[in-house]
């Protein structure tokens, strides 16, 4: 409830202002020197509590000058603070009233006081001080600034224009003000008066073409459509190319219901050199709200868009655009040059590029992901998964070496800041691929080097154990990180299967019987190597018959898995396994 106190009290002015005594203040009290002494030390003493933010001992100290010297105007300020911030809002608004009443003509105090009723909604209340301050600092522009605002809250429009008058005496004419006054003026039903503003606006800066046009377009939007052509054709000629009156002009004619002059004048604006980017970016978003508010047709907002990026771009800004909303209507395909044309524009164009992405990986276009993340690593060396794509893309192309080369690049580029789950799978494909080149010394410390980052990376920890089981070393470890696995999933049947094939090569057969056959049931009767494994088991667990049924049925699948190279098995592999149903017998090599 009292947040706000502490911003806007405890910080809204500085201990230059009021943490020491005025001079004024000086000669007013009766102190005596002793008196003095001790008051000043105490104040002193709590100004430096309070900035060490000690507030319960700066209370105190306060409280000590407050008895010496009750009348003290900036230790009632100072303490209604604290008791603000400390939620004694009734004390504190009391002391800070009082402040203001001991030192009235403070700036700072009333100021406090004005936005202390401003925060709890008490704004007739904020408007009698301000305008108090008014009175005694007729110079100062913030506090009628302030007193415009206040006025709007309480919808007192004839007091906002009186405000704005005393603003424009002060600080001359403005846009700012006059729209203001403009805005007021038609709440209150004062066409003449408003019409008038604009007016006068444009004759104090006869050669502003931007004021013109406003007073145009104030005619348009209040049915004064001939006074608005007349205004736009003024401009125009004046300044031919000038934007906003073109537009203006495209206004008028859709008004007018003339649907051809409103295109052609529309294509002249959004299809002008001279036009910045900024200003085609702001009328197409204005065109996109409109077609959403009524037909939804997108075929005049993508051709407008098709024809503007012909042209060579300034920016990237409006090909953003017109990427997003294609994006928007599902149109991704043609989304995918406009993006490539941002990122020709502006090639460290992160969002673009992860844009990109997001549409080739579902499709798994691997030749689109490697031309995608291929310049990204280049203009953004940093970004990791731009390193994670490219080198998982060349890796699924089988291109291990390249792959190999992306990822070593990639965690160069790691630092504290770095996803620690995504390094972790750098380092655990990282970790396949050496394994993969049978460089087993690499690849067992790049898999140590993942479960640094992350250590429950599931996929590593598989696969470390597997491999581990594989070659029949540190069969414990191998255990208990395959166990983790299947601990976490205990229905994925290729960590069931690494589990089984650990506890098997530990002699464990009738344990690693009970997790083969789950990972049998939970689809691992689809893989050639999980049914050769069950029936490794089976034969060592004394089912010769079953062992045999589990080979024939290896063998059959592993014909299938020979369609798809990346699921093909090894000759050597297949070779043992037509060995072990020649023999009815397990073989270990």
């Amino acid at each position: 409830m009292c947040c706000w106190c502490l911003v806007g009290l405890l910080a809204s002015c500085g201990a230059s202002k009021q943490g020491t005594l005025s001079s004024k203040q000086r000669e007013a009290d009766a102190l005596t020197f002793e008196q003095r002494r001790k008051f000043d030390y105490y104040f002193l003493e709590a100004v430096r509590l309070k900035e060490k933010g000690e507030l319960d001992a700066a209370y105190d100290m306060y409280n000590h000058c407050l008895h010496i010297h009750p009348q003290s105007a900036v230790v009632q300020y100072e303490l209604a603070k604290i008791n603000m911030y400390l939620g004694q809002i009734h004390t504190g608004e009391e002391q800070l009233k009082s402040a203001v009443a001991l030192e009235p003509d403070n700036y700072w105090y009333k100021q406090t006081l004005a936005t202390y009723y401003r925060n709890r909604g008490e704004n007739e209340k904020a408007v009698d001080v301000i305008e108090n301050i008014v009175q005694q600092f007729p110079t100062r522009l913030e506090p009628l600034m302030e007193l415009v605002d206040l006025y709007g809250r309480l919808r007192d429009y004839p007091k906002v224009v009186h405000t704005l008058d005393r603003l424009e005496t002060l600080d001359g004419k403005s846009e700012q003000i006059s729209m203001e006054k403009f805005r007021m003026y038609q709440e209150m039903g004062d066409t003449e008066r408003a019409f008038t503003e604009i007016e006068n606006l444009s004759k104090e800066y006869p050669y502003e073409m931007r004021y013109l046009t406003m007073l145009g377009d104030a005619y348009l939007e209040n049915d004064k459509d001939e006074e608005a052509y007349a205004i736009y054709q003024r401009v125009l000629k004046d300044e031919p190319g000038y934007a906003p009156a073109m537009l203006s002009m495209a206004s008028y004619y859709e008004k007018q219901g003339l649907d051809s002059l409103y295109h052609i004048q529309l294509d002249s604006v959004l299809l002008n050199r001279k036009v910045t980017n900024e200003v085609k970016v702001n009328i197409m978003r204005q065109l996109i709200l409109r077609s959403e508010r009524g037909d939804k047709d997108s075929t005049q907002i993508v051709g407008l868009f098709d024809s503007i990026l012909e042209q060579e771009q300034e920016d990237a800004n409006v090909a953003m655009l017109a990427a997003q909303y294609l994006l928007s209507k599902k149109m991704n395909e043609k989304a995918v040059p406009v993006l490539h044309q941002i990122i020709e524009i502006d090639p460290e164009n992160k969002p673009a590029y992860l844009q990109l992405l997001s549409l080739a990986i579902p499709k798994n276009d691997l030749d689109e992901i490697i031309r995608i993340c291929t310049p990204a690593v280049g203009y953004m060396p940093d970004a990791l998964e731009f390193y994670y794509y490219l080198g998982l893309a060349h890796y699924q192309k089988d291109q291990k070496d390249e792959a190999l080369e992306v990822f070593r690049k990639g965690v160069k580029q790691v630092d504290k800041d770095s996803d620690k789950t995504l390094v972790s799978d750098f380092y655990a494909i990282m970790g396949d691929l050496y394994h993969a080149k049978k460089m087993d010394t690499e690849a067992y410390a790049a898999y140590d080097s993942a479960l640094v980052y992350k250590d429950d990376n599931i996929g590593a920890l598989n696969n470390y154990a597997y491999y581990l089981s594989v070659e029949r070393k540190n069969l414990d470890k191998a255990e208990e990180m395959s166990y983790r696995t299947v601990k976490a999933e205990p229905t994925n049947s290729t960590y069931l299967d690494t589990y089984a094939w650990i506890l098997f090569e530990k002699g464990k057969y009738a344990e690693a019987r009970i997790y083969i056959d789950q990972a049998m049931q939970n689809g691992g009767a689809e893989s050639s190597v999980v049914v050769e494994h069950c029936g490794d088991i089976y034969y060592l667990c004394g089912e010769t018959k079953k062992a045999l049924e589990f080979w024939k049925k290896a063998e059959e699948l592993s014909k299938k898995e020979a369609e798809n190279p990346e699921e093909a098995r090894s000759e050597k592999e297949l070779k043992l396994l037509r060995k072990k149903i020649a023999h009815k017998k397990y073989f270990a090599q």
